[in-house]
């Protein structure tokens, strides 16, 4: 369950938080970059090949799916700006707060601006992302 106050930092550093505790239980080396400046989160070392990980809060969209961003949003000089992480990270970790789910998402697969995982659905389509195939234990898919 979600204990910050509500506002947006608060809950990207508890999805920060419990994406870097999995990480670390599971036995990887984890850093954590300076400053608030990069495209990722964290920097992920599976022996020796490493990942730069931006960490997501997924929101429920649907009875049946979870969606999350996955673009960046600022404010610069009064303007709003919208990035994509496209050769910036290598995949996103998603952590639904409802469930504490956490999901792997290789940037690749990644769709671009919001992305839905889907719990269930009356078909079986392509274009379904299954939460299933995302779920994320803290092993580095290969």
């Amino acid at each position: 369950m979600s204990t910050g106050s509500g506002n947006t930092k608060d809950r990207g550093d508890e999805t920060e938080a419990k994406v870097l505790s999995t990480l670390l239980a599971a036995g990887y080396s984890v850093s954590v970059p300076f400053g608030d400046n990069d495209k990722y989160d964290l920097i992920v070392d599976d022996y020796g090949e490493l990942h730069r990980v931006q960490c997501k809060t997924a929101w429920q969209n649907k009875a049946e799916t979870i969606r999350f961003n996955t673009h960046s949003q600022t404010t610069n000089d009064g303007a709003y700006h919208e990035q994509t992480y496209e050769d910036a990270i290598d995949a996103f970790v998603v952590r639904y707060p409802d469930t504490e789910s956490l999901y792997w998402i290789d940037v690749a697969e990644a769709t671009t601006q919001k992305m839905e995982l889907r719990f269930e659905a009356s078909i079986d389509h392509p274009s379904i992302n299954w939460a299933s195939d995302y779920a994320f234990d803290g092993t580095i898919p290969e």
